[in-house]
């Protein structure tokens, strides 16, 4: 993961219409906290924000340099409010992090291959909880499900996991289930039980009347 230098100004203006304010300007609201620091209220370029979190995912690690202060603030986004409809962000919750620190993340996984066939293949989870070093955090994970027959499971445990990688979760944690894919056959004779249900649901309307 690698480290992305970003500036930012101090916040003066709260509330939805100073938070209105800042986003015009092209500028995202944000809070910086932790390490018993006291939170400090910054914006960040909306622009240079979106293309990191892009190109590097949701656990940038950003260097943080806010206008007026002495020295840099490395900080992981903790949360990321968004509008789904406009497609820009409404707001970030950064978390400060230090050097050599390790820190619990959720890392997207993707599924490579293909199961055996006449399977259907369930995500239960799309991600995973590891705990890495601050400025050496996994940007995803790769899983092959290539071949597996129906009744297989992907586990945290099956997760090929970087050196200084660890899982937060139990290695028997389940991220996808191969299940047997319902035949042409079944499929026609689901479809032909629901229109008998559906005949006799309508006979027995008709006798009660």
């Amino acid at each position: 993961m690698s480290e992305v230098k970003i500036s930012a100004e101090p916040r003066t203006e709260f509330g939805k219409g100073g938070a209105r304010r800042t986003r015009r300007a092209g500028l995202v609201p944000a809070v910086l906290y932790g390490h018993g620091e006291k939170p400090v209220h910054i914006a960040l370029p909306a622009r240079e924000f979106a293309a990191a979190i892009r190109h590097g995912g949701l656990n940038t690690v950003f260097t943080i340099d806010i206008a007026g202060a002495s020295g840099a603030t490395l900080a992981l986004p903790k949360a990321i409010q968004r509008d789904p409809i406009k497609d820009t962000y409404e707001h970030v919750d950064l978390i400060i992090v230090k050097r050599g620190e390790k820190v619990q993340v959720d890392v997207p996984v993707t599924l490579v291959g293909e199961a055996a066939r006449n399977t259907l293949v369930v995500n239960e989870s799309n991600t995973l909880a590891v705990v890495a070093e601050a400025m050496h955090l996994p940007s995803g994970f790769e899983v092959s499900i290539e071949g597996l027959e129906a009744g297989s499971q992907v586990t945290a445990g099956d997760v090929p996991l970087p050196s200084g990688t660890e899982l937060a979760v139990e290695p028997d944690f389940v991220l996808a289930i191969v299940s047997q894919a319902q035949t042409a056959e079944q499929l026609e004779g689901d479809t032909a039980e629901g229109g008998e249900s559906a005949e006799g649901d309508e006979a027995a309307a008709s006798t009660e009347e």
